[in-house]
Order: structure tokens, then sequence, then C-alpha cells
């Protein structure tokens, strides 16, 4: 189905597109903050203990990590229409799967078919921003989908705990579908047809089968490293593999004609150091929002819903500051922004060390805005620096990368919490101390590795991409060119 000629000649016509691809980005963090909250539920539905029921998380992240920059590569060859129209499809098939299944087994494999269309969708909302939306308004653009994408966690956890509650945990899927459709039939009538790149006729499959093990070998060593010892013969054999396989993906990349990813992207200072910040970005949030729940319901002995509750602060303050972030990048740049976004997120995670066994409601607060302000104020500017640098035919890969490097940074934001924290527990409980000081002192241990992984994030963005700014100017140079 053709995009509708008048409407594609409307002015203000991209701002349609924008509007498509966040019924994407939404639902797919909607998905994503529900079901965390459905985890004891299934549990016990399914009378599996938490180490399997993690499972339904775990292989949504691996297949996710793993698909995002192959299928922006194919994308790029195919069409970008196609594929996010077809990804809405997809997630909604997985979905109606997801909750019509009565094994565990099922329910992992709906949510791998389910990480398949939800990567289709990613790879591509940002090369279709980029593509159809004037540089002008291109940090405002993303800006927006990034604020649907704090909506969609921000209310997750609160729709998630009513609907669970009362109609059973069935529908928290269910609820997909019909958000699907509208996807599905706006995505065809909106999205402009694309052509496929024909500098790049022929897809990689060599290369995709070598990057793909690595990806989840290392989505796995994160996922896992903290529980079973970094220097087990598990992660040591993981290891090693993932290096063999990443040194083979390396070696044919650079001899085949038509490469999976084109490494001469990575001598850009901008597209390498955005990505570098935005997965370090991504460690520090999902590291906060790994620690603080069980600091929340150990230490100060909250309820699961006030919890989530609380939590929603720091998808709120992304949702807030997001839009601004995106529409000051059109007019000042991006280097002030993202730096001042990773200081500020750095300081909440400061805030976080202070915590203490009667810690006021205001500090802990605080901490969380701060952490949620930060990353909304410095990804719209990161993403759109990192797009504009590229050029145009390559957005597809780029923006896939863009979503792989996050992806990579939830895992380890998990697992550097999970390993500071349990690593530091061990210690404490040696001494003599009580159960409740051990856990505060190795929740401050946490949140200062957190901190960490920030500064550096702040580090880069001050003295690495001096020439962020001028990214629209070469986007802008590049297409009067060709």
């Amino acid at each position: 189905m053709s995009t509708n000629a008048s409407l594609h000649h409307r002015k203000g016509y991209y701002w349609f597109v924008v509007g498509t691809v966040c019924i994407g980005a939404f639902m797919a963090a909607l998905d994503a903050s529900i079901i965390n909250v459905a985890m004891p539920t299934l549990s016990k539905s399914f009378a599996v203990s938490m180490n399997s029921v993690e499972w339904v998380s775990i292989a949504y992240l691996l297949a996710l990590t793993s698909l995002l920059t192959l299928l922006g590569s194919l994308s790029d060859r195919i069409g970008r229409k196609k594929f996010y129209t077809v990804g809405f499809v997809i997630f909604g098939f997985g979905s109606g799967l997801c909750g019509v299944v009565s094994t565990m087994p099922l329910l992992i494999g709906s949510r791998v078919l389910q990480a398949l269309g939800a990567a289709m969708l990613q790879a591509n909302s940002i090369a279709i921003i980029t593509s159809v939306v004037p540089s002008t308004s291109r940090g405002k653009a993303i800006g927006i989908q990034g604020a649907a994408q704090a909506i969609g966690l921000s209310i997750g956890p609160t729709v998630g705990g009513l609907i669970i509650g009362s109609f059973g945990w069935r529908l928290i899927f269910y609820i997909n579908i019909p958000i699907a459709i509208i996807g599905t039939i706006t995505a065809s009538f909106i999205l402009p047809k694309d052509q496929p790149n024909l500098h790049s006729s022929r897809f990689d499959y060599l290369g995709a089968l070598l990057f793909t093990p690595f990806l989840i070998l290392l989505v796995l060593i994160f996922k896992n490293g903290y529980k079973v010892g970094w220097l087990s013969p598990e992660i040591l054999v993981e290891s090693l593999v993932s290096i063999i396989f990443f040194s083979l993906f390396i070696l044919r990349e650079k001899k085949c004609k038509n490469p999976m990813i084109d490494f001469h992207l990575f001598k850009n200072r901008t597209f390498t150091s955005g990505n570098i910040t935005g997965l370090l970005s991504y460690s520090l949030m999902f590291g906060v929002l790994f620690l603080m729940p069980f600091y929340l319901e150990w230490i100060l002995q909250l309820s699961p819903f006030l919890v989530g509750l609380i939590m929603t602060v720091v998808s709120l303050a992304m949702f807030i500051m997001s839009p601004f972030s995106g529409a000051l990048a059109d007019h000042m740049g991006t280097k002030l922004l993202t730096s001042s976004g990773m200081i500020i997120s750095s300081l909440g995670a400061i805030v976080l060390i202070l915590l203490s066994n009667n810690t006021a409601a205001y500090v802990y607060l605080l901490g969380l805005v701060l952490v949620g302000a930060g990353i909304g104020i410095f990804t719209p500017p990161n993403n759109s620096s990192v797009m504009g640098s590229i050029p145009p035919e390559h957005a597809g890969v780029a923006g896939g990368i863009l979503n792989m490097s996050r992806s990579l940074g939830m895992s380890m934001g998990v697992a550097i919490a999970g390993t500071l924290y349990d690593g530091a527990f061990s210690d404490y409980s040696l001494v003599h101390h009580t159960l409740a000081k051990a856990q505060i002192l190795s929740f401050h241990v946490g949140f200062a590795g957190i901190t960490i992984l920030g500064i550096i994030a702040s580090l880069i963005c001050v003295f690495a991409a001096k020439h962020s700014d001028n990214t629209s100017v070469e986007l802008n140079k590049y297409i009067s060119l060709h």
C-alpha cells in the first residue's frame, strides 16, 4: 500500500512519520516494563523457579541484541518501510502467541518471535526519522520518539499491575495486538516508500553468521559473569569463543565487497564516541533500575506496588526532558547537552551512594529524578549527532548499531551492578556487620561502580566528541554533493 499522495506533500508531513515511529517505540517500551512486573506471577503460574522464568526476559534480550545490526543492514538493502511494517505484524503475532501458550518453553520461543519484530522496528526507527526529518528539526523529532519510549516505560509497571491483578497475566501480551494493528495500518499509509541501497545489493550472510554468536556470547558473559564468577571455566570459555567469532567476523568484513558492517563508520570520531557513551549511559540507568528495587524492598520494607510507583520517576523524568533536549540540540548543538546530561545522571548516582536504612524519601527520589533527567537530556542529542555523522545510505545499519549499543548497555549495567553488590556483600557479611548493614554497604559499592561508568561517559562527551556540533552541516554537505 503506497503512501497517500496528498498527505505526502502536506506541509509538515514528516511529523506524521515521527508519530508512526512513536507507535512502535511506545509498544516496545510498554512491553519491556510490563514483563518485569509479571515475572513473579509467571513463576507461580508455570510452577517454575525464578532462575527458569528469567529466560522469558533473557531470551528476548539475546534475540533483540543479536538481530539489531543484522536487520538494520538488511533493511538498507530491502527497504525500511517494508521492514517497519512487517515488524509490527511479527511483534503483534508473537504477542498473541505469548498469551495463548501453556508451557514455559513455548512462552520463551514466543518471546524470541516478539524480539524479531521488535528488532525490525528498533533497527529502523532512528534511520527513518533521520532520512525524512530536516536537519533543523531532527533533534526535536528524536526527542519526541524518546518521549514515546519513556511514556511506555513509565505507565508499564502501573498498567501491568492493574491488568495482572484484575484479569491475569495473559492480557499483558494481548494488549500489544491492537497497538500492533494500528501501527501496521499507519506504517502502510504514512511511511514514505524508500529505495533499496543499490550500492550493497548482496547481503553478507557469512558475516551475520559470525557476528550473531559473538553478540549472544557477549550478552551471556555479562549476564552470568556475576553469578558464576568472572574467572570461572564457563565464562573463560565463552570469552575465548566470543573473541574467536569476533576476530573471524572482522577478517570477513575487511575482505567482503558488501560487508554487513562498514568499519569505516568507526573511523568517524562522533559515531564511535556516541555509541560508547550511549552504551555507558544505559549501563548507568539499568544498573540503578536493577539495584534500587532491592534497596526499597529489603532495607525500607516497601511493598512491590509502591516500589513500582517510585521507580516510574526515572522514566517520567526522561519523558519530560527528552523533547526539550532534542529541540535545544537543533539550535545550540549537541556537545553541551550530552556532557551536561551525563554529568547530571552521574550526580544522581552519587546521591544514591548516600542511601541508608532510614533515608528520607526526597533523597532517593532526587537521585532517581537526576538519573532519569540526565539520560533524557543526553539521549536525543547523542542519537542525533551519531546519525547525522554518517552517510544517509548507511542510516539503517548505523541505527542498528546504536540500538545494539544500548541493548548491550542494559546487560552490562545489570551485570556490573550485580557483581559489585554480590562481591561486596560476601566481604562485608564475613565482618561483624548485621545483615542490613552489610546490605547497605554493598549497595554503596554497587552505586559507586555505576557512578564511575557515568563519569567515564561524561569525560568522553567533553573531550572525545569535539566535532559533534558540526554533524548536521556535514550531513547537508554530503546530501548536496550526492
